[in-house]
């Protein structure tokens, strides 16, 4: 039966993860893989797109999709606003076999390892605080109050790299793609993959 992996990426504001997520989709080489369309209640940041970046919600339709029990997760995070990943979004696309990534924080990879115990994750690590705040400051995006608090909450996030499967260091960008995309290769070649994706060719191997 044709599924997707399903993976979990995380990192600390500014490490990395965003860049390596769009060179690694480029680079798919034919593979069939996306990132999951998160919605959220913030507003939308210049060159964002409605459907493309994030699904962008008001805070009361966002509530209405939790009590409709729509969320494969979702928190209130960084600035009180609500993140949270469609469900039937995720389901689906798995299903036509396509390998789908979530882009989410340490506190929604908990909640879907306790509903998707097989899900596969991976935490970004900076090389250094100094080289990530050099990072942040570099973005032209934030003010210094701003910067200080994605500091101090980048901190907290790295805690929690220990819970994740995987975990790659974006020092030299190139290598960490690199480890990214063997990462998926390993797990392609895994037992549980190739039992699903190749269940005839194992069955006529094994017929007598």
């Amino acid at each position: 039966m044709k599924q997707g992996n399903l993976y979990i990426l995380s990192a600390p504001s500014g490490a990395g993860k965003s860049s390596l997520i769009s060179a690694l989709l480029q680079r798919s080489q034919g593979q069939e893989m996306m990132v999951s369309v998160s919605h959220t209640t913030r507003a939308p940041r210049p060159g964002e797109e409605d459907g493309v970046h994030y699904y962008f919600v008001s805070e009361q339709a966002f509530e209405s999709l939790i009590e409709q029990g729509a969320f494969l997760e979702y928190a209130r995070v960084f600035g009180g606003h609500y993140y949270g990943t469609s469900l039937p979004a995720i389901e689906q696309n798995l299903a036509r076999g396509i390998d789908v990534f979530l882009d989410i924080d340490w506190q929604g990879a908990q909640q879907i390892r306790r509903r998707i115990p097989g899900v596969k994750s991976i935490f970004i690590l900076p090389p250094s605080l100094t080289e990530l705040e050099r990072r942040l400051i570099g973005r032209g995006q934030d003010s210094a109050q701003i910067i200080a608090e994605r500091m101090s909450k980048a901190m907290a996030e790295i805690s929690h790299y220990d819970e994740y499967d995987y975990v790659v260091i974006n020092d030299d960008f190139e290598r960490a793609l690199g480890d990214l995309q063997h990462i998926l290769a390993a797990e392609r070649l895994s037992l549980a993959y190739q039992q699903r994706q190749n269940a005839d060719l194992i069955h006529q191997l094994l017929a007598k």
